[in-house]
Formats: structure tokens, sequence, C-alpha cells
């Protein structure tokens, strides 16, 4: 949690000094790329152990590979869904694989110097200190295990990797969702920022504001609005809108016979709006849906982390992250659209890897009245 308060607050603070520079204390920031560098920092941070500091330097490789990983030009599009079908593609000397390749490059490179620092630091400190870090704790625990348990240096290059990947973007993403939709619901933004001045309001003193202490002791989950707001959020655009599995046995589903090795899609972006599920206002964004769902409701409705045993194992990870980034911004900001951009960002989905808009999210952002 320190480190959730701490990179969010630093996020607010870098806002707070560009806002201020504008004549009208208003100023347009496009809210995903800022709520990626800091999710990168935060992962970083708590899952690695190491700082990115992509907040103060947006260049630093790493996030440069996120970013070319994410590109929706035409030609990025036809390549990328042509390597669905067949890795041929990638053989093509385009743009578009340049790019990808880079960051493959930079991404592995970052992962493999982090395990080589934490076997160092495991070795100096093996009788002293214990990580406090995700992927220390593993190198630690790997000099005492097993051979036949042990990790490989691919395997534990590969646990990084995937830490970088999905602990940053998924959460970055429905974070700055989460932005849009409350721009366009004024009503539920107010709301929400009322229960954090009542539950967190050091957050609105500045001579509080970034006092360790304060904030190592606050509890987003005790917030039962924010908790609302994140979920319904969570529900009407998930993150990741796709999964696919595939069946290990034959299976009765729906009435139809489903033979062993099927390829299942679940498509969490169409359950989490089923009527049949959550009734005439599947398609509405309702954070008080929450206190009132109807009877035919069931656990599985809601499949943006999936359910049971093989669901997201980051998933109290990224709602707590979740809550935090928001309570930093919205204890210091309004936030509305930004007319300019004549196109709904709702309007401009886009999958690649995780569900994004294809020009970014652009709010005006001002700073709250005292």
């Amino acid at each position: 949690m320190p480190v959730f308060w701490k990179k969010a607050l630093h996020m607010s603070e870098l806002w707070d000094t560009e806002v201020h520079q504008e004549p009208t204390k208003t100023k347009s920031f496009e809210v995903l790329e800022w709520l990626n560098r800091t999710t990168l920092d935060i992962i970083g941070k708590a899952g690695l152990g190491t700082d990115i500091d992509s907040l103060d330097d947006p260049e630093t490789p790493l996030r440069q590979a996120y970013r070319a990983c994410f590109d929706f030009g035409l030609q990025a599009r036809i390549i990328n869904g042509l390597a669905a079908f067949t890795q041929l593609v990638r053989l093509v000397p385009a743009k578009t694989n340049k790019d990808i390749a880079f960051a493959k490059n930079t991404i592995l490179s970052r992962a493999t110097d982090i395990i080589k620092q934490k076997q160092v630091e495991a070795q100096e400190n093996k009788k002293t200190s214990k990580p406090k870090d995700i992927i220390g704790l593993i190198v630690r625990d790997n000099m005492t295990a097993s051979k036949e348990d042990a990790l490989t240096i691919d395997a534990m290059r590969d646990q990084v990797m995937t830490f970088l990947g999905a602990g940053h973007d998924t959460t970055a993403t429905s974070a700055a969702w989460t932005l849009m939709l409350l721009a366009k619901h004024p009503e539920i933004q107010t709301k929400l920022r009322n229960e954090i001045r009542e539950s967190l309001p050091f957050l609105f003193d500045d001579s509080k504001r970034y006092d360790s202490a304060m904030f190592e002791k606050a509890d987003v989950d005790l917030l039962p609005y924010l908790e609302d707001v994140c979920k319904e959020s969570l529900r009407y655009i998930p993150s990741i809108p796709m999964t696919v599995r595939r069946s290990r046995e034959d299976d009765q589903m729906g009435g139809y016979f489903v033979p062993a090795g099927t390829t299942v899609y679940l498509m969490a972006n169409a359950i989490n709006r089923l009527e049949s599920y959550w009734g005439p206002t599947a398609n509405t964004f309702d954070p008080d849906r929450w206190h009132n769902l109807p009877p035919t409701y069931t656990t599985n409705a809601f499949m943006t982390f999936l359910q049971g045993p093989r669901g997201c194992i980051g998933r109290k990870f990224a709602e707590v992250e979740m809550k935090a980034l928001l309570c930093a911004l919205l204890s210091k900001f309004t936030f509305e659209m930004d007319k300019t951009f004549k196109e709904d960002p709702e309007d401009l989905k886009m999958w690649r890897l995780v569900l994004r808009p294809r020009d970014g999210i652009n709010l005006q952002v001002s700073p709250i009245k005292a």
C-alpha cells in the first residue's frame, strides 16, 4: 500500500504542476498514458523491487517497449491480426514487426537484469533481511528449493515478464475507463469524492497529503461507494474482454455436447452485460446496482477476473491499486470530457492484449475548489 500511495500521489503532484502552468488552471490530459506509467512504476517497485521511474522519465526504454506493443495504426492492425493465424507474417520486414522485436528484446533484457540483481541480493542477505517484493521472495525461496521444485532462470524471467505486463496495463486501462465514466456522470463523481473526503480527509489537506504516516494507515477497502464504482466500471468495460480455454474432458454445456480438446472462448464483455443476469439495465453504468442485484445474478455473471480456482491471482492487488489511484486523483481534481475530441472513446474500443480506446482517453482536469 505505501508503494501504491507514493506513486499515485506523485502522479497527482506532477499533474498539479502542469495544471498550474495553464492560465485557466485547466488542462487536457491523456490519462491512459499517465496511468500506464504510474502502474508500471508500481509493479516495478512492489512486484520486482526495482525503480523503473517512468513517471519522471516517460522515455525510459521499458515504457517505450510497452508503448510499441499498443500501436493501433493500420499496418499494426493488419500484421498483428494475421499473426493470430500464422507467425510467418512476423518475417515480413515491416515497421510493426521491428517495433515488436524491439519491445520483446527490451523487456527480456530488463527481466533478465532484474533476476540477476535479485540473485546477488539473495546471496548477500540470505541470513539477514527478508525481501519485500514478490520476485525477491521467489528468488530467495528458489535457493533452498529441491532440484525438482527449483525454477530455472528462464522460468523466473518469464514470471517477471508476466508481472510487468499483466501487472500494470490492465489496472491502468481500468482506472482510465473509470475516470472517463466519472467524467460522463458528474453526479457519481461528486458522490464518490464526498465519500473520499469524509473517509480520508488528509488527502484534501496539502500539509498532510504526502505524510507517509497518514496514508500508510489509510484503508481504501473501507469506502463502500468506491467499491461499488470500481466493481461497476470493471463490469461495464472489462480490460480483458476475452479469455481462451481448452476443455480437458468431455462435457455438457447448455444442452450441447462439448468434446475434450474444444477451444472455449469466455467473453467477459458479453457475459458482464447479459440481461438474463443483470436485468434490463445491463448496459447502463450504475454503481448503485450492487446494492440491489436482481435475483438472476450469480457470481459467474461477473467475469472480469474470471472465477473459481483459475481466477486472476492478481485480483486483489489490482483492485486496491485502482482504488488508491482514484482516491489520489479525485481528492485533487475534477474531471470532464474533453469536447475538442469529437469521438467518444467508448466508440473506439480496440483489443490489443487489453481493451483500450484507439486514441486514448482525453479529459479536462481542474483542481478542486477548497
